[in-house]
């Protein structure tokens, strides 16, 4: 194995909450299944977007709040690799770094809970739901502008103890945080991304090494998977066009079937009185100009108007 270059130890970055180091402990499996013989370590690292909890994030802005001092670690060679939550990850990644592995996606979808109510339709009028994303609030909005939407922050641990204290009639989570934590049982509904669309990237986990670590993205070629890695590409395309981050209601799934890709963008205003949908489709092959054209259709049909408003009002 030295001989071809895979070290004997590989250290792995990571955030410290429960959910990161269960998604990094997952990965860390996969490779020592890979690779017998190699130790794999975890290397906790505390990110500005852990330290930051009393302020929403769409206030804290900057782009890469869950992932700038794993990936300084990587450029200094005190990691080797980092494992992230596609969701959290920028579109522009330091230069000599990249996301070289995109294992199988989890659950996309977000996940309704609530100890009283078994769906958004329940809810009475009024009822006090938790988020911390724009993304969720706007589209909250527009099925159900009675609504009062809180912000909510913290691991999920700490969400899910606000609503059993009774702060929140319901609230809203991703469902794979929820599937790879063992926590399924609180997941009172999925709801369709016709109803809610995902962040970017939602339930895909990105491999992140150094681009010079060549004989180690292609022993690691095994857990890339190729659906998730194409519609990933596609929903980041979108989201690089309109240069997006937690600081604007916008989102994105696409789906593939038979080499062809659909992709679904939202651009909203944060109260959810306008909202822009559509669905465009196109070979896997040109995910990147899928992801672009989207985002240019929505941008002129008024999304420039709205993410200009969303920019201003965040600066307020």
């Amino acid at each position: 194995m030295e001989a071809r270059g895979v070290k004997r130890k590989l250290r792995i970055g990571t955030r410290a909450s429960q959910l990161a180091l269960t998604q990094s402990e997952w990965v860390r499996e996969q490779i020592l299944a890979l690779l017998p013989g190699v130790d794999v370590e975890l290397i906790r690292i505390s990110t500005k977007g852990d330290r930051i909890l009393d302020v929403p994030l769409a206030k804290v802005g900057g782009k890469g709040l869950f992932v700038k001092e794993i990936e300084e670690a990587l450029l200094a060679g005190s990691i080797d690799l980092a494992v992230h939550s596609m969701k959290d990850v920028p579109t522009i990644l330091p230069d000599g770094l990249h996301i070289g592995i995109v294992p199988q996606r989890e659950e996309a979808r977000d996940a309704f809970v609530s100890t009283r109510y078994r769906n958004l339709d329940e809810l009475p009028q009024g009822a006090v739901v938790g988020t911390s994303s724009l993304r969720r609030k706007a589209q909250l909005l527009a099925l159900r502008s009675d609504l009062q939407i809180h912000d909510l922050r913290g691991n999920v641990g700490t969400r899910l103890s606000k609503l059993d204290n009774g702060d929140f009639d319901a609230i809203i989570l991703a469902g794979a945080g929820l599937r790879r934590l063992n926590l399924q049982a609180r997941i009172t509904a999925l709801l369709p991304s016709a109803q809610m669309l995902p962040a970017i990237g939602q339930g895909a986990l990105g491999i992140e090494l150094r681009l010079s670590d060549t004989e180690l993205l292609e022993q690691l070629q095994p857990l890339h998977h190729y659906e998730t890695a194409a519609t990933v590409a596609a929903e980041r395309a979108y989201l690089a066009r309109l240069e997006g981050g937690c600081q604007v209601p916008i989102g994105a799934y696409a789906l593939l079937q038979d080499d062809m890709l659909a992709l679904t963008g939202l651009i909203a205003s944060v109260d959810g009185v306008t909202l822009l949908r559509e669905t465009f489709s196109a070979p896997a092959s040109d995910a990147a100009l899928l992801g672009r054209t989207l985002a240019e259709e929505l941008l002129g049909r008024g999304g420039k108007t709205i993410l200009e408003a969303v920019y201003q009002a965040s600066l307020s």
